[in-house]
């Protein structure tokens, strides 16, 4: 994926692919490799590609984005269904159609904002503070309690098209299988199933982050994400009701009338996604501890992301950079709000600067009040107020080395805290940062972090109050720490950490195997001996009978291959295979969910030495 190409329709994207030639289809991963690497020339609305010495492929955007098939022009002599402007569309970001289109640095962020949405009521809708976006598309609202046939329709491709990408694994999806994965998302949004349509644009945006070795790409989000597109696409089928309506999601965030809040500014956070979307978002927190949040995000790369601490965001009558309002407060009147707490701007919104509050003191001092274990609890409840944030008091204890990368070891009221990069990417300075702050040894400090569900006390860092200085604080993705910032470092007491509890219920046999589908495919696990390891029996014997049945099923699907009369393979049937694997991701997923109470004690009981499962 080439991040400085405009984002793409999907259904573009879709219709360029399947305007080729078998014998151009096959040439299309190779297209968009070499293309990928051209540099690209931005002018205004128009983006050129120099594809060799004779050809230049022009790039024309309306929003920010392109949303039609011409807008993408070649100069070949295959023109118009050659191989160059497909490969232009399958290189560049996929554009995302609602006010989603930049989600948080989250765990599997790409996935998050489809729930959010899917639980917030239908309402009258406006844009964000400071969001641009591409276009609003959408059909009629089908009736409320059945889904239609066009809608039972569009969901089963989704399901299809998501399987294949399954049974072929990262490695294997190409251009062609991402094409129709997007052309089924496109026929999901026309059929009026928003959320389903996000959450298969996220696979098709994790997909091509794995092919493209981006810096942030995560296995485990990506995992995430297929289970979330084949569960909804699974689900909605029999679904009636409020579970149907929350199956297919909302096209927009409803923003409602909220009056006048005064609110005080906590902090601010980097955004940079795999959908070529960058900014910050900046949280702020009124009296009683709600949350709201402003947003600057719009198409762009790590140049917009970094930049986006000091440029000025219009808030009513007033504007003020993300780093001002971090630290500053609000007092808004007229003030419309969504149900995940983002501000409307609305024509009516009026705002004006105010004081603001440091960590320690006023209203914001609360949020760090409440007890570990509800603000757990709270993030594992999921909803719109599930934002993740943790508000923790925790003493710096050194670093530890992950397969990820290192990460900082704190304690946090007895616990032993894992803080991770909240990105990776290295335009960002969150990776710089935790390596400074693991100079502090022993700092006692205020941070917010975002919980990453595991066996493990684990969080994400994104903010920290300065090492040296308790009325400062740091955005740790906009900000950049300087070794002058730390404090002396002698006398400093090594601070003794309770050792982690061990992870007594050995989940790993069984997500080993529900990650390495999603990277290598139904291969990975139909190779000779590949069940033979007895870990479906080990599984059992610990008493994790339903881990153990997964396990076996995940690979008795991948190993089904019939034949017929004269001893072919038949084709392998990937609709088995898909909802053996989605019985194990989500089982996988509840678990952990599970472990991840019991690690930081979310239930308020005495930790137990085992999980019965």
């Amino acid at each position: 994926m080439n991040p400085g190409l405009p984002p793409v329709d999907p259904s573009v994207t879709a219709e360029l692919v399947g305007a080729l030639s078998p014998r151009l289809r096959k040439r299309l991963d190779a297209g968009v490799a070499k293309l990928a690497a051209r540099p690209v020339v931005r002018e205004g609305d128009i983006v050129r590609i120099a594809v060799d010495d004779d050809t230049e492929l022009v790039l024309h955007t309306a929003g920010g984005a392109v949303n039609r098939a011409d807008a993408i022009r070649c100069g070949c002599l295959l023109a118009p269904d050659c191989l160059h402007r497909a490969a232009a569309a399958s290189a560049a970001p996929v554009a995302v159609d609602d006010d989603a289109a930049a989600p948080l640095n989250a765990p599997s962020a790409a996935a998050a904002p489809a729930d959010e949405q899917a639980n917030a009521p239908r309402g009258d809708t406006e844009p964000p503070l400071g969001e641009a976006g591409p276009p609003q598309t959408g059909g009629a609202a089908p009736a409320p309690d059945t889904a239609t046939p066009a809608q039972l329709a569009a969901a089963r491709s989704v399901f299809e098209a998501t399987a294949a990408v399954l049974e072929a694994g990262t490695d294997g999806a190409g251009a062609v299988l991402q094409a129709e994965l997007l052309r089924a998302a496109h026929s999901a949004r026309l059929a009026g199933l928003p959320r389903i349509s996000a959450s298969a644009v996220a696979v098709v945006t994790g997909v091509r982050a794995a092919r493209s070795a981006d810096p942030a790409y995560r296995l485990a989000d990506l995992a995430d994400t297929v289970c979330d597109a084949l569960a909804v696409a699974h689900r909605l089928p029999a679904a009636a009701g409020a579970d149907l309506a929350g199956l297919r999601g909302t096209a927009r965030q409803p923003y409602r009338p909220d009056g006048s809040l005064r609110l005080y500014g906590l902090f601010s956070e980097a955004v940079l996604t795999a959908t070529g979307y960058a900014g910050a978002v900046t949280w702020t927190a009124d009296a009683d501890g709600r949350l709201y949040t402003v947003s600057d995000v719009a198409p762009g790369g790590p140049g917009r992301a970094t930049g986006a601490a000091d440029r000025a965001v219009r808030i009513g009558d007033t504007a003020l950079t993300p780093r001002e309002l971090s630290r500053a407060g609000l007092a808004v009147s007229g003030a419309t709000v969504s149900p995940t707490g983002r501000l409307g701007a609305g024509a009516g919104v009026r705002a004006v600067r105010a004081s603001g509050a440091s960590w320690h003191e006023g209203p914001t001092a609360r949020l760090w009040a409440v007890p570990v274990a509800q603000q757990v609890g709270r993030a594992l409840a999921g909803g719109p107020e599930a934002h993740g944030l943790l508000f923790l008091d925790v003493t710096l204890a050194g670093t530890v080395r992950e397969a990820t990368g290192e990460c900082l070891l704190a304690d946090c009221e007895g616990l032993t805290l894992r803080l991770a990069a909240a990105h990776d990417d290295p335009a960002l300075p969150h990776r710089d940062n935790l390596r400074l702050l693991a100079a502090a040894r022993g700092a006692r400090l205020r941070i917010v972090a975002r919980l990453t569900p595991g066996p493990l006390p684990r969080a994400l860092l994104l903010a920290v109050e300065h090492p040296a200085d308790r009325a400062a604080r740091v955005d740790l993705g906009l900000d950049r720490l300087q070794h002058a910032d730390l404090p002396a470092s002698e006398g400093a007491v090594p601070v003794p950490l309770p050792a982690p509890a061990a992870d007594e219920a050995p989940l790993h046999l069984l997500r080993r195997r529900v990650h390495q589908t999603v990277s290598g495919g139904r291969r990975v696990l139909a190779l000779p001996g590949g069940g033979a390891g007895g870990d479906g029996g080990r599984l059992r014997r610990l008493g994790l009978a339903t881990a153990g049945d997964c396990l076996d099923g995940l690979h008795a699907a991948a190993a089904d291959r019939s034949r017929d009369a004269f001893g072919r393979l038949l084709p392998a049937d990937t609709d088995r295979f898909a909802r053996a694997w989605l019985a194990s991701a989500v089982y996988l997923r509840e678990v952990e969910r599970a472990l991840c109470a019991e690690a930081w004690n979310a239930s308020g009981e005495t930790r137990s030495s085992t999980l019965a499962v």
